[in-house]
């Protein structure tokens, strides 16, 4: 295999040590080669997106597209599953740092999910440590040592299979430059990670694995398998030696499900809930519309009726299809010091997967090593066999049920427990921590989104709380700036220093009270983090 070293390439990332060897030239070269192929098409469907919203807000109401009613109705199904990937039923999830990268794939979980996502603050130093992380625990080089024990870990014989979630489309890594235009963090992600481990991870007898975020059409699906084409090709790999796990976190995916499936035939084996995702797209897609407020997010479980028509419709579509049907994240951790509120998360946990086991899902996610022999008990006791798959259920969910609005209240204390929590969350983003626990339930960038969705959402149409307080722009700022001096004078739990705590709450209080809704509090969140970044290498240096 031949590599030319592309022209035009410049990094705005320190190079510390050992970053050479992930940002080789040979490596860059790989990844010049997806973006020049594939970022014009990245950039039409990212305007794509913003001409559905502007239908949706126009009062066009989502609904499954005519022009694909063949492929729904024919019989056809993906690619079966490699051996590695049969058997899911527990997956944890969590971020790509070396500590949580060790614990997590010791876990007992028999996947982890390594998240350069939303469990994953984007920071230059994150990003390509946890390359690094991923390479050497492929290795079997990477150990952890405790820092207050001593105690030092290593991976285990019997580790969990490794899937990596790359950042979604909507995301652009300024970090590396192609002709002075940033490269997609999708691309980027993904790139390097199957570069450097497809040999490594061929040897030991697993494969390049991933779980693609946010996708939101058919067309973002047909994407990926392109690029998954194009990669397989450059690399003098097999056709569908890349697989792939789709979330369905948007409210526009659901109503593709199959097509999703059908695009990425050759390099899908499942389709995963990702539940919290999926109500802030809720919000958002249907921003426009004063009938489809929701009330406090502890109110939108997966029993209320259009989360549980969304839940269904996935199992009954991955069956039909032969492909996994995943279930969701159970944020709840366990609580150290109170007998009383860890029983109950766990009750609640047993619940949640009780409930995923029986209604058909081949699997589910956690969050927490604590988490792991809980749920991998459930799923023992209602799935016998490695899945579900045989298990055929009815297509169900109308466009009506999957936007139907659930019932429920908006409190006075939810409102201001999505400030807190939004600050918090965003200040610990910002500090470079990307998942968290607050409130004894581990959050991400999702949780955040949520939270500001519905402040933004509520103030728009002019919501009042069960008590009558109005949640216009003035009480909402006031419940922004109360949260703010809270967070800075609670020296028990902070993520972040003063600093970070009063840009997030300048940030949350821009996207809340702005009169547009913004796209994701990640993008803006990505500027400030990045601003100012200045040229630190082209390629021509490591030549």
């Amino acid at each position: 295999m031949t590599h030319i070293s592309p022209n035009g390439v410049e990094l705005c990332g320190a190079l510390e040590p050992g970053y050479r060897a992930i940002l080789a030239p040979h490596a860059l070269a790989f990844l010049t080669g997806l973006h020049r192929r594939f970022e014009p098409r990245r950039q039409d469907l990212l305007k794509a997106r913003a001409e559905r919203q502007e239908r949706l807000d126009a009062g066009e109401m989502p609904d499954f597209p005519k022009d694909t009613a063949d492929i729904r109705a024919s019989e056809w199904t993906v690619r079966s599953a490699p051996a590695d990937l049969k058997d899911r039923r527990v997956e944890i999830t969590g971020p790509v740092d070396r500590k949580m990268v060790v614990n997590a794939l010791n876990s007992g979980a028999r996947c982890f999910m390594a998240d350069f996502e939303d469990a994953t603050s984007p920071s230059w130093t994150n990003v390509i440590d946890g390359q690094i992380n991923l390479r050497d625990a492929i290795r079997r080089l990477i150990d952890f040592t405790d820092e207050k024990s001593g105690k030092r870990y290593r991976v285990s014989s019997d580790a969990a299979t490794l899937i990596v979630r790359p950042r979604g489309w909507h995301l652009d890594e300024k970090h590396m430059r192609v002709n002075g235009t940033a490269i997609s963090a999708s691309l980027f992600d993904f790139g390097l990670y199957l570069y450097h481990n497809y040999d490594a991870l061929r040897t030991r007898g697993t494969g390049p694995y991933f779980y693609l975020p946010k996708l939101e059409s058919r067309f973002e699906a047909r994407l990926w398998a392109l690029v998954f084409q194009h990669a397989e090709e450059t690399l003098g790999l097999e056709r569908g030696t890349i697989r792939a796990t789709v979330l369905i976190e948007t409210l526009p995916a659901v109503f593709e499900l199959d097509e999703i499936l059908y695009e990425l035939r050759d390099y899908c084996v499942g389709l995963n809930c990702g539940r919290w995702d999926y109500i802030f797209s809720y919000i958002k897609r249907l921003q426009a519309h004063s009938d489809r407020i929701l009330p406090d997010r502890s109110q939108v479980t997966m029993t209320v009726p259009f989360m549980r028509a969304y839940s269904k419709r996935v199992i009954g579509v991955c069956h039909r299809r032969g492909a996994h049907a995943m279930g969701g994240m159970s944020a709840f951790i366990p609580v150290s010091g109170d007998e009383a509120a860890n029983q109950a998360a766990f009750d609640q946990v047993r619940a949640d997967k009780t409930r995923e086991a029986t209604d058909g899902h081949d699997g589910t996610w956690v969050a927490h090593p604590g988490m792991v022999a809980l749920a991998r008990e459930v799923f023992d006791e209602h799935m016998p066999g490695p899945n579900q798959i045989d298990k055929r259920l009815a297509v169900t969910g109308s466009a009506e049920q999957l936007i139907a609005v659930p019932e429920g209240t908006i409190t006075e204390a939810g409102a201001r427990a999505n400030a807190d929590v939004a600050i918090r969350y965003v200040a610990g983003w910002l500090a470079g921590r990307g998942a968290a626990p607050i409130n004894n339930l581990m959050e991400d960038a999702a949780t955040a989104e949520i939270a500001r969705a519905q402040l933004w959402q509520w103030r728009k149409h002019g919501a009042k709380t069960d008590t009558g307080i109005a949640l216009d722009a003035e009480w909402i700022g006031t419940a922004i700036d109360e949260a703010e001096q809270a967070i800075l004078s609670d020296d028990g739990y902070r993520l972040s220093g003063p600093a970070e705590v009063k840009r997030a709450a300048s940030l949350v209080r821009d996207l809340v009270l702005a009169d547009d809704f913004a796209e994701f509090l990640t993008l803006p969140g990505y500027d400030a983090m990045t601003e100012g970044l200045q040229v630190s290498m082209r390629l021509t240096e490591f030549d």
